[in-house]
């Protein structure tokens, strides 16, 4: 099986992460932001 070298861009980071602070988003687009950032790699987004 062959390693995922994709990564989110920080633009996608920072939009995920306001998803995650937002408390009137879904826990369906809480956990594609999650995703997101999952993918992000080291550093801040």
């Amino acid at each position: 099986m062959s390693k995922n070298s994709k990564q989110t861009s920080s633009k996608a980071a920072t939009a995920a992460s306001k998803v995650l602070r937002d408390g009137r988003t879904s826990v369906a687009s809480k956990t594609a932001a999650a995703s997101a950032l999952s993918q992000k790699g080291k550093g801040r987004a």
